[in-house]
């Protein structure tokens, strides 16, 4: 189903009329949808890790190199997530960058190290001697119609990786409570239905701190601003 599919089925709720465009569209109401659903996606994608959005990657690992441009389309790392190499159990997470600045100006060199990530860097120590792999989660939650990977909506024939319900039902409540009417039941139903697809999806939830929106039954994301 595409984004437009989406859209529509919360206009008909909303206004009872299904307008055939939204993006490049003049009209408010379908300006202020095509604003509200990159929202919305955003807010279900960092809901949890879902497992649509899983991608893994790789560094070299030559005994010298100590930090990583991380992905093009990184946003996160999971919640249990960690970096492991092809001899060992895996690097040790550096719980602060504090921590990890100690070890590296004491020069340890325990096997075969720790990592973590600040200044949107994957950062060693010592430096990994042994190629390694990780997961993370990728921000390109969308795909245009000649499936190239997007992080934003920006034609009707865009699709939604996660389940475009969703953005119907996010997408209604979103637009009522911006027009400051009653949209209590609205929060509900999308969140009833994010629990649900959630659930069934396997993923771990994810809920970043200092956050304006935050639902309920969340745990807190590790390594909060680091990650």
């Amino acid at each position: 189903m595409t984004v437009l599919a989406a859209m529509q089925s919360a206009a008909v709720r909303l206004m009872g009329r299904k307008p055939q465009t939204f993006f490049g569209g003049s009209g408010t109401f379908e300006i202020e949808i095509a604003d509200l659903v990159n929202e919305v996606a955003d807010d279900i994608a960092k809901y949890r890790d879902w497992q649509a959005l899983v991608r893994t990657a790789s560094i070299g690992g030559d005994g010298v190199t100590t930090e990583y441009d991380l992905p093009d389309d990184y946003d996160r790392m999971p919640v249990s997530s960690e970096v492991m190499d092809l001899t060992s159990w895996g690097y040790i997470r550096f719980t602060d960058i504090n921590t990890f600045l100690l070890a590296q100006s004491s020069g340890f060199t325990g096997t075969p190290g720790g990592w973590i990530i600040y200044a949107d860097k994957l950062r060693f120590s010592p430096a990994p001697s042994e190629p390694a792999t990780f997961p993370y989660i990728t921000k390109n939650w969308a795909r245009a119609a000649s499936e190239q990977p997007k992080s934003v909506f920006s034609l009707d024939t865009d699709t939604f990786l996660l389940p475009e319900r969703l953005l119907t039902l996010g997408l209604v409540w979103r637009w009522r409570e911006m027009k400051k009417l009653d949209a209590s039941g609205d929060q509900e139903a999308f969140i009833k239905a994010l629990d649900e697809y959630a659930a069934k999806d396997g993923g771990s939830r994810v809920q970043r701190r200092n956050s304006s929106r935050l639902f309920p039954g969340t745990r807190p994301a590790w390594p909060w601003e680091l990650g």
